[in-house]
């Protein structure tokens, strides 16, 4: 039994240390020519620090870290990061896992700025942590996008700046367990912008929360999509998008803040819609494929909505879906000069009006409710507690939406309107 133990103590002390960051490696960067020495001897555990400069594209394929020693690739001065500009995509990552990208700005890319994928679904890219990252001026007036996820689990995109793209800011493909919070995404002149995020193929257990969105897209947040079926991952199932959360966001402008595609059991809570050109959002079928659901189960409650006379509807509402099994509570809703209570798909429980919010811009272009009514205690980003998704580089835990099943009245509508 003693020499049972021993080995027991032994082999856990072996595997700790080849799992430590004990003989991790940092490589300092000035140039070109050094980084792409450095990249050919990446392993887990290791730091490469790039000084400002100009660069070339970063192309990485099967590179691993662990949990416990991550590969970290990061700008080393935070005021000056380096610039990754010219060719196609600015960084290239296939198969990939436990990696982290930090303070880096990659500028006028032609297909995608960043392009992070499973390799034709050989084996997904996991633990991937894109921070304080800015994408600029991707693509065109075609499908580019700044950043690009396929066959991606357990990722995090946080304090990331993302202006001017030709297809999605951030599209996921077939995609599970991610975070997209603090960015800030701007549309730009010349650039289509047909979203600024698009979780679609099969994606599932995704949290957007705490970003801006700024005249970013046609349809600014997209759960769902058209996807073709050889995309999906893991499997072709029957939803675009399954547990999708968007909470604590603001947008401002675009033709329609949000849209739901093919997509099932999904929560918008606590966010500011501000001023959409023509819908508040859309409940979309757009695939003719017999296996998937119409369009069904969302949540959007506790929102702060504000409209002026360009929206006459508020939810575009398409053939095959199921607009009855959205459930619309207690949102507040404004537009000056007009009438608040908006058109609905469906019956809405406790919504507020006649409550102006009083939106004022702070330094920075973030909008902020300035009214002192007890109603905005309980809506919009500034009611909204953040969801802590775990230590980096642990799986990426995020809510799990429920939908409840919920039968209103005629007596509830009858009171609703005599409110």
């Amino acid at each position: 039994m003693k020499h049972s133990k021993i080995v027991s103590l032994l082999t856990f002390l072996l595997l700790a240390f080849l799992s430590s960051p004990c003989c991790s490696h940092v490589f300092q960067v000035r140039d070109a020519t050094e980084l792409k020495d450095a990249l050919t001897k990446l392993a887990s555990g290791d730091q490469l620090l790039l000084s400002s400069g100009l660069y070339r594209g970063i192309s990485l394929k099967n590179l691993h870290g662990t949990s416990q020693a991550p590969i970290v690739i990061r700008g080393s001065d935070p005021n000056l990061p380096p610039v990754f500009e010219g060719g196609r995509e600015g960084l290239k990552l296939t198969s990939c896992s436990y990696l982290k990208c930090d303070n880096l700005i990659f500028r006028g890319f032609a297909s995608n700025g960043i392009n992070i994928d499973d390799g034709g679904r050989k084996a997904p890219s996991h633990h991937i942590i894109l921070e304080n990252i800015h994408v600029l001026d991707t693509g065109g007036n075609g499908n580019q996008d700044a950043v690009k996820l396929s066959g991606v689990a357990d990722f995090i995109l946080r304090s990331c700046r993302i202006e001017g793209w030709g297809g999605s800011g951030v599209d996921m493909v077939g995609c599970r367990n991610g975070l997209v919070e603090a960015c800030v995404f701007s549309g730009k002149q010349g650039f289509r912008g047909g979203n600024a995020i698009q979780i679609k193929g099969g994606s599932h257990n995704i949290l957007v929360q705490n970003n801006l969105f700024r005249m970013a897209g046609l349809r600014t947040v997209q759960i769902g999509g058209l996807t073709g079926k050889q995309y999906f991952r893991p499997f072709v199932g029957d939803y675009e998008a399954k547990h999708v959360t968007i909470a604590g966001n603001t947008f401002i402008g675009g033709e329609s803040q949000l849209a739901w595609v093919t997509a099932q059991d999904s929560h918008v809570h606590h966010n500011l819609f501000f001023r959409p050109e023509k819908w508040l959002g859309r409940i979309l079928q757009e695939t003719k494929e017999t296996q998937f659901k119409p369009c069904q189960r969302g949540v959007f409650e506790r929102n702060v909505v504000v409209t002026d006379q360009r929206v006459k509807v508020f939810f575009n509402v398409g053939r095959g879906t199921d607009p009855e099994s959205f459930v619309f509570r207690e949102n507040l809703w404004f537009r000056p000069d007009g009438d608040n209570r908006p058109n609905l798909p469906s019956f809405e429980k406790d919504g507020i009006y006649d409550v102006d919010p009083m939106i004022l811009a702070d330094n920075d272009g973030a909008l902020q409710t300035n009214s002192a009514d007890t109603h905005l205690k309980q809506v919009g980003p500034d009611a909204y507690q953040s969801w802590d998704v775990g230590a980096d580089f642990s799986d990426v835990s995020v809510p799990l939406v429920r939908v409840p099943d919920v039968t209103y009245s005629t007596l509830d509508w009858i009171e609703a309107l005599i409110k």
